[in-house]
């Protein structure tokens, strides 16, 4: 029964025992275990600022990456509305370039019809001055066969002349 209800001696040594567990205990290791608590809670810290550096510095890229595909985009287009521009000046030139050609063959062909149509008109007189100068031939010589049927003609001729 002594543990049960303790004496006065065994509480005297049970403090002394204490104190001095106590006393070497904050002399030798409390120090060290708040220390590793210290430095562990240091090295949590930075690892969460690392964390939320990188997290931050992810955002950053993403938002980064986001501006340039849409100046990739942007560029896109604006490379495509180019090319449409220059798709459409070289259409447009060639059409042009076709119907001054083609102008230009129309003109061409135009004057040769000109031409060859004054050709064939000239040659056409050609013929109906000589049909006529025959066709005058025979009529005159059946006809005018006396002086006056001569005389008569050639007044009627100078009166027809003076008309036109």
């Amino acid at each position: 029964m002594g543990l049960v209800t303790p004496d006065f001696g065994l509480i005297f040594w049970m403090t002394i025992t204490f104190l001095a567990v106590l006393f070497i205990l904050k002399k030798y290791a409390w120090k060290p275990i708040l220390k590793s608590l210290k430095e562990r809670e240091d090295s949590i810290d930075n690892a969460l600022q690392s964390a939320e550096k990188a997290k931050d510095e992810m955002a950053r890229l993403k938002s980064d990456n986001e501006k340039i595909l849409q100046e990739a985009r942007v560029e896109r287009e604006k490379l495509l509305s180019d090319a449409r521009e220059v798709k459409e000046k070289i259409i447009e030139d060639a059409k042009t370039s076709a119907k001054i050609e083609a102008d230009k063959m129309i003109s061409s062909a135009k004057a040769q019809i000109e031409s060859e149509k004054l050709t064939a008109l000239n040659e056409i007189k050609e013929k109906v001055v000589s049909l006529s100068v025959e066709i005058a031939e025979k009529v005159i010589n059946k006809s005018l066969s006396s002086d006056k049927a001569q005389v008569d003609y050639a007044s009627s001729l100078l009166k027809d002349i003076e008309m036109n």
